[in-house]
């Protein structure tokens, strides 16, 4: 896909919660993607604050102005929030109006194959229902998916965690989460993509051969859990990933925490095994 080594090279962005966006950093974050032209920019959910039509039209105006392909899966904000007889009957209308489907989205170039896998919820049985849920037959849909893209690094993008991140502000508690990371590794998956908890990190999956890597961004919103506004570039070559937290300044993206995670079949240091995201 791309020259120098660099086979692909992903932005990935998260939690941007039109409605309660941080403008600056939610302007910066396109005019870097215009600058840097990734080859997908792939959202992990909680586009909107409160599901309201209003912050998905915004939402809608922002990312159409995006020049990649972008794919997107929806994050538990992204339901109505207010709407409680829409929530508990069509939860992803909205959405998929302006977006296209909510669960199972598959999108690929050579080298590089992307599936969405829908952990929101629009209702649960117990009392937080903004934590995620997973199915086993979503995970099966998921790699089958990736069938029809043979050799290419396989991502799954995810609005929650699908295994609690060490260290992190906050929980996923996603029901089936580690019983599907599991059958996600085992089955060839490289990369999950995810969002919800606000802040940036990267750690390996202690299944399979240990080369399927979780990796979290932070939010383009002013909700901060300790980390500033940003979100993560992702590059891709024959021998690692490297992963980029982006923070924003106040003025433009800064790096504020690198991981470079070895590629299944390559012997390597190990460093993305480190589970730590917060401290600079």
């Amino acid at each position: 896909m791309r020259g120098g080594g660099l086979m692909a090279r992903i932005a990935h962005l998260s939690d941007i919660h039109f409605g309660g966006e941080n403008v600056a950093a939610v302007a910066g974050a396109a005019s870097w993607i215009a600058a840097n032209t990734p080859d997908v920019v792939v959202i992990t959910g909680d586009i909107t604050s409160f599901g309201r039509p209003a912050e998905f039209a915004g939402a809608a105006a922002w990312i159409g102005g995006l020049a990649p392909p972008v794919v997107i899966t929806p994050g538990n904000h992204d339901t109505p929030y207010l709407g409680i007889v829409e929530r508990l009957a069509a939860p992803f209308a909205r959405f998929e109006r302006l977006f296209g489907r909510a669960d199972g989205v598959f999108w690929s170039a050579p080298g590089l194959a992307v599936s969405t896998l829908n952990t929101a919820r629009g209702a649960q049985v117990r009392l937080n229902w903004s934590k995620g849920a997973v199915a086993h037959r979503q995970v099966v849909a998921s790699l089958d998916r990736f069938g029809v893209a043979a050799g290419a690094l396989r991502v799954v993008a995810c609005h929650h965690p699908l295994v609690e991140m060490v260290g992190g502000p906050m929980t996923a508690r996603v029901r089936g989460g580690e019983r599907a990371a599991r059958k996600l590794c085992e089955g060839g998956v490289d990369l999950i993509l995810t969002g919800h908890i606000h802040a940036p990190f990267a750690m390996a999956f202690p299944y399979g051969d240990g080369r399927a890597y979780a990796v979290g961004a932070s939010t383009l919103s002013v909700r901060e859990r300790g980390v500033p506004a940003g979100f993560n570039l992702v590059d891709i070559d024959d021998a690692a990933i490297d992963v980029t937290a982006l923070g924003w300044s106040g003025s433009g993206f800064e790096t504020w925490r690198t991981w470079r995670l070895d590629r299944r079949g390559r012997a390597g240091t190990g460093a993305g095994m480190e589970p730590a995201a917060l401290g600079g």
